[in-house]
């Protein structure tokens, strides 16, 4: 059986791919990015900007708080951290709202809110809080809801909650 492409051009998909169906089975095969542009030594290099700026949490780890490419934002992971990227350990609710405090601070800096927010990806440590988070969410997100993923057990006792995002920011340059 032949394996059959299948548009997915009415969603928007990030990174692109291609559907394929083949042998009753749906495939999700990644699509090369249009953007691509070569580097001396690191081979293929999509160009992005950092996202800087007043308020825009540092940390001493190795990454930026948020780079922009391609139309989007996305937001590294934040957690409960202050400007200088210390922990600020906390109940659940105070460290969900300083991630997600931290997290428009940041959308801020690159001329964005939540409601530009596409998809979330957050990481709650314990699953009992999940009844708590989604309640929390619901302050900080309406309908339509972003796409999401909730990862649990993950975070090793050190924090209790961490978002990371991805917004739209479209023709807002």
């Amino acid at each position: 059986m032949s394996a059959k492409v299948i548009s997915a051009r009415s969603a928007i998909i990030f990174p692109p791919v291609r559907l394929l169906e083949s042998q009753s089975q749906w495939v999700i095969v990644p699509v090369a990015y249009p953007q691509v542009v070569p580097s001396s030594n690191r081979g293929v290099r999509v160009p992005f900007e950092i996202i800087r700026g007043a308020g825009v949490p540092a940390s001493h780890l190795p990454f930026s708080p948020a780079t922009a490419a391609g139309g989007f934002v996305f937001v590294s992971g934040q957690a409960s951290v202050d400007d200088s990227g210390a922990i600020v350990s906390g109940n659940f609710e105070s460290e969900f709202r300083r991630s997600l405090e931290n997290v428009k601070r940041i959308l801020a800096a690159a001329g964005l809110t939540l409601a530009d927010v596409v998809q979330v990806r957050s990481y709650v440590d314990n699953p009992k809080d999940l009844p708590e988070y989604n309640a929390l969410y619901r302050e900080y997100f309406s309908e339509p809801f972003p796409a999401r993923a909730t990862i649990v057990n993950c975070l090793g006792g050190a924090l209790k909650y961490e978002i990371e995002v991805i917004a739209w920011r479209g023709g807002k340059v």
